[in-house]
């Protein structure tokens, strides 16, 4: 416990030295960028059908790990197995509790069709092989079916791996500020649908009826009321990579409340904030910047939607003196 009560006494983290964030400019990697979103997306929809359902689809997501992202354990015909990215030698690992490794090289000129061939070659090898729905799904700009994209077949070896470092570094930021709550969170997890990394805090309300008008992977996501908190590189219509949180139902005048740090940014209709990566990257204290963001973001919308904030504070999370400190260094 010495380590938690270090960090309870400095609930911005111990001491340690500044990290090193690297660059990761959304225009010099975006076809690598749309090409790697596309083969989590099959490798996603393996874990899908090899998985038991979870309450809002947690059991569809990676784990960001020590080399990449990790399925963790998923299980068929009996057969226990997972499938990691590794982005440190670049390739995909399928492994089985029977003892069994294979793996697909990350290459350039590798086509989603043709590592969609080489997903299912070795599933079937393994008698692991599950049928899949053979598209994307839920990313506007990447429509094409897996079997028939070879044009998203850009694999910059660098930029993947930068992506992998900026996960990781943001994944344990977000897991220190989970612990500063005492109610139902999620994992710290990536969408592959979205390719997000992800932490949700709930107020152990339910919406009812669930959002209208919408699919069913979305009202089982937005079934209780949240805030979330993330992290993503970068898409065609926002080209830069960028923390955001949001609330669902979105508290009214939310985006009248003050973020920190300053350059945090509302959306005009409050429906999420924004700030963008460079901006933690670059500042004196990354980790307490991204901190003192996370923490106003969930302290605007908690206020104004009246949780029981008092009630859902951990013994780990900062003292009202420390988070009004943590406030004012980003204002």
């Amino acid at each position: 416990m010495a380590f938690a009560s270090s960090n309870r006494a400095n609930p911005t983290g111990s001491p340690r030295p500044r990290p090193e964030l690297p660059e990761l400019p959304y225009a010099a990697w975006a076809d690598t960028l749309d090409t790697l979103h596309l083969f989590a997306q099959i490798v996603g929809k393996v874990k899908l059908a090899a998985s038991h359902p979870q309450n809002h689809w947690w059991n569809i997501t990676f784990t960001v790990d020590a080399r990449g992202l990790t399925t963790r354990r998923l299980s068929v015909a009996g057969i226990a197995f997972d499938i990691a990215f590794d982005f440190l030698d670049h390739r995909v690992v399928f492994r089985t509790d029977r003892g069994e490794v294979r793996e697909i090289a990350l290459v350039d000129g590798l086509s989603v069709a043709a590592f969609d061939v080489a997903v299912h070659g070795v599933l079937a090898d393994l008698g692991i092989d599950v049928p899949l729905l053979e598209k994307p799904f839920g990313v506007p700009h990447l429509t094409t079916p897996f079997r028939e994209d070879t044009g998203h077949c850009a694999y910059r070896a660098e930029y993947a791996q930068r992506f992998w470092r900026v996960l990781t570094w943001s994944a344990d930021v977000f897991e220190e500020f989970m612990g500063w709550f005492d109610g139902k969170s999620s994992p710290v997890q990536l969408f592959w649908h979205s390719f997000d990394l992800a932490l949700t805090r709930f107020s152990g309300k339910r919406v009812e009826p669930p959002m209208s008008g919408v699919d069913p992977v979305t009202a089982e996501a937005y079934s209780h009321e949240v805030i979330s908190f993330g992290f993503w590189a970068g898409d065609p219509t926002v080209t830069y990579p960028a923390y955001y949180s949001y609330a669902a139902p979105k508290p009214a005048g939310v985006e009248r409340q003050r973020l920190s740090p300053r350059e945090a940014v509302w959306l005009p209709d409050g429906s999420r904030s924004t700030l963008e990566y460079d901006v933690v990257r670059r500042a004196e204290d990354p980790r307490r910047t991204l901190l003192g963001y996370l923490q106003s973001n969930f302290a605007a919308s908690a206020t104004l939607a009246g949780w029981p904030t008092d009630e859902l504070r951990s013994n780990w999370c900062p003292t009202g003196e420390q988070l009004h400190a943590l406030a004012r260094a980003g204002v």
